[in-house]
Order: structure tokens, then sequence, then C-alpha cells
């Protein structure tokens, strides 16, 4: 083969790309390779979800997004990408449209266990795997799992890992999600290196939830709608213990709580984030100058006193 710029070792291993109901388009992605995030996920809101693995040219991301983008379908974005190809054997590239249309091509000569497998908008890939059952055990992972496209994703790489995974073992991995229109909230993740890719990327994706809720609680505190922030901040300090965050979560809820005058219910909140340390209580003063907590030096005693007991 002639050297063409394209990757020489087989950079991925296992991958799904998929359109939910939502219109949500997402890759997720596995492989005992450094930082396979960087090349496999290619996914853009209203264009569709592009996974590019095996032997690689790092063009055909960009590449097959372009493409969609001009509104050509899965199928005809894959034949643009093949079409002349000389490394076509080595190629694997999955490609899910706006539409959830799929078209999928695994290489003659991808190294085995290799394939994949197409369902109602979704596509599952692999190579490289320690049996040819991981690719069918995504497939169905995906379909039995509910919740949102990023839940889905994650549940369809444990499915890989629980049918034996990759042949190397585990290194990287990653999570690209784009909600319909754009418009909402996404995730684009990525465990360069770790002993346990999927679990670190499973803790991350329940981490960026909170702080997800706790942005949506900020967006209503602007627009003055306080119990529906209140309602937010109080989801978020729920969803994973006090250290996940370091007392984050808890003391911007105090916080939320203590500026619309529920001084009683914000104190338990401030209590949580004084555990972890004097760097809460040496912040809240500072929020009165900022004017994010009243300027009202009785209820900043009382607060600060809360925190420090």
């Amino acid at each position: 083969m002639a050297d063409n710029g394209t990757a020489r070792r087989p950079i991925a291993t296992y991958s799904i790309a998929a359109r939910d109901g939502s219109g949500a388009l997402g890759v997720a992605v596995q492989s005992h390779w450094f930082n396979v995030g960087a090349v496999v996920p290619w996914v853009e809101a209203g264009a569709g979800a592009v996974a590019v693995q095996s032997i690689s040219d790092p063009s055909t991301g960009p590449r097959a997004l372009g493409l969609l983008r001009s509104g050509q379908t899965a199928e005809a974005v894959l034949e643009a990408l093949l079409r002349g190809d000389p490394d076509e054997g080595y190629r694997q590239i999955a490609v899910v449209d706006a539409h959830g249309r799929v078209a999928t091509h695994t290489g003659a000569l991808c190294i085995a266990e290799a394939g994949h497998e197409i369902g109602d908008g979704i596509s599952v890939q692999a190579n490289l795997m320690d049996r040819s059952t991981v690719w069918p055990a995504m497939a169905q992972a995906f379909a039995r799992t509910d919740g949102d496209l990023a839940n889905r994703l994650l549940a369809a790489l444990q499915g890989a890992e629980a049918e034996g995974g990759d042949i190397r073992g585990r290194q990287s991995a990653a999570l690209l999600v784009v909600p319909v229109g754009g418009e909402g909230s996404g995730f684009d993740l990525r465990v360069e290196d770790a002993r346990d890719p999927i679990g670190e990327l499973r803790r991350l994706v329940s981490l960026q939830r909170v702080y997800d809720e706790l942005n949506r609680g900020d967006a209503m505190m602007s627009r003055g709608k306080f119990e529906q922030a209140l309602a937010l901040y109080e989801a978020a300090s729920q969803m994973m213990p006090d250290s996940a965050t370091e007392g984050e979560a808890v003391f911007w809820t105090g916080i939320a709580f203590a500026t619309t005058g529920r001084e009683d219910q914000a104190a338990p909140y401030l209590v949580r984030a004084g555990a972890f340390g004097d760097r809460w209580a040496r912040l809240l003063p500072r929020l009165v100058r900022s004017k994010m907590l009243p300027e009202d030096e009785a209820l900043l005693r009382r607060l600060l006193t809360a925190m420090m007991a």
C-alpha cells in the first residue's frame, strides 16, 4: 500500500452510531488504544453520526459530515467514502444520517473478529474482538435499555465488554451525543487512558448530568423563576454523593435558597458543603460583592456559623 497518510494501526475496536426516537444523534466507542475519542466519533446536529475505525484515513470523519450536511443519504455518503479507496479492505465505517438511515462497511481485511450489525437507526461495528458475538451483544443491549441516547449508548458498550470485548483489553473510551436541533444538553466526553474506561465514562456522564441541572437552575434564577430553579438545584444535589463534586452542588443549592429568602432551607446544604473544608466558607462572603448574596451582615454571619459548625 502506498503511504497516503493513512493510519497503519487498528486504532479502534468497537463502537455504536445511532439516532434515537427523539432525533438525538450519537456515537460511543471503546478501544485498547490511547484517546480513541479523537479519531472514531463524528457527530453533527442536523447532519448525522459517523464512526470511523479499523485502519482509517483521518480525513474520513470530517468528509463524511460534510457530505451529510449537504443532504446526501447515509448510503450515498458511504459509497462516496469508499469509491476509489485502495485501502477499502481495511476500512470500517458506519454512517447514520439525520433521518435515521444507516449504512455500514466492514472491509474484508479488518482484523478478526470483525463485523457489524444494522438496526433501526443504529449500527454496531467491531474489529479485533475476542469473539464474533460482541457486536450482536451491543445491539441487544441498546435495544433493551431505556433512557436517553447517552444511557443507551453506554449500555451498548457495557454489553460488548460483557461479551469479551477487545482481544487486547481496554484503555480509552468516548461518548459524543447531540440533541435534536442541537438544542439542550449533549455530551462530548473522552477517557483517554484508564483501567476501566467505560466505568469512568459512565461516571463522567453522571457528573455532567449534575452540572446540567445546576446550569438549568442558574438559567431559571436569571429569569426570575425561583421555584423552578430551586427544584432543579435540589435535584442536582441528590443525583450523586456530595463527594462527587466536593461540595459544589450542595453549596450552590444552599446559595439559591439563601438568595430567595429561604435561610432555614439553605443552611443544611451549606453545612454539607462545609464538610469539605473551609474553602466554601471563605468563598461565601465574596458572593455579596458580586450580588449573588444579599448585603446582609447578620445573614452572612448566620450562614458562616452554620457552615463552620
